[in-house]
């Protein structure tokens, strides 16, 4: 059997790091009538988009935690949460969209930069921390909730994930 090549820790943190600086960009570069313009494809403006795409970060370090722990468990269990969760598609697009509209009241222009550079903080350290042999774990995933998550992810594949979530929403952007 082949030997399984090291992670890319170095790829996945220069990518986390892209992202940051892309995000402080983006802020500093637009206009107040910029963030309250509406972007294209979503039902967001501008700022609440930009807060969604911060909060793609957020979420990771959340899922982290369940695939550590659905990865110790037989592959049924993690199967069936997924299956479960894909069930309520519906109701979690419901609260996507608004929780991200409310959070971004909170987390807005002035504030989301900071926290961008708190949970990629926090993300450079756990990944730093991650052995091979947990990076390689894996369960199943809500295919419906987005386009990027696949049928089976590992906690490498989980690293990525923001990175592909944040350049399909900054295209959606509408700054002048």
């Amino acid at each position: 059997m082949p030997e399984e090549q090291p992670v890319d820790r170095a790829a996945i943190a220069a990518d986390l790091e892209r992202a940051r600086r892309a995000l402080h960009d983006l802020l500093a570069h637009a206009s107040p009538e910029d963030f309250d313009r509406r972007s294209d494809g979503t039902r967001w403006t501008n700022e609440q988009l930009l807060f969604h795409m911060v909060f793609g970060y957020m979420v990771v370090r959340r899922l982290l935690v369940l695939v550590r722990v659905f990865s110790r468990l037989p592959d049924q269990i993690s199967r069936g949460f997924a299956w479960a969760l894909d069930a309520g598609t519906p109701v979690f697009h419901q609260v996507n969209y608004f929780g991200s509209w409310a959070a971004a009241t909170v987390f807005d222009r002035r504030r989301m930069g900071r926290q961008c550079d708190r949970v990629i903080a926090k993300l450079q350290r756990s990944l730093a921390k991650e052995s091979e042999t947990d990076l390689r774990r894996s369960m199943a995933f809500p295919v419906h909730w987005d386009p990027f998550f696949t049928e089976t992810m590992t906690l490498e594949q989980v690293y990525r994930y923001p990175g592909k979530h944040f350049d399909f929403h900054r295209d959606q952007l509408t700054l002048g």
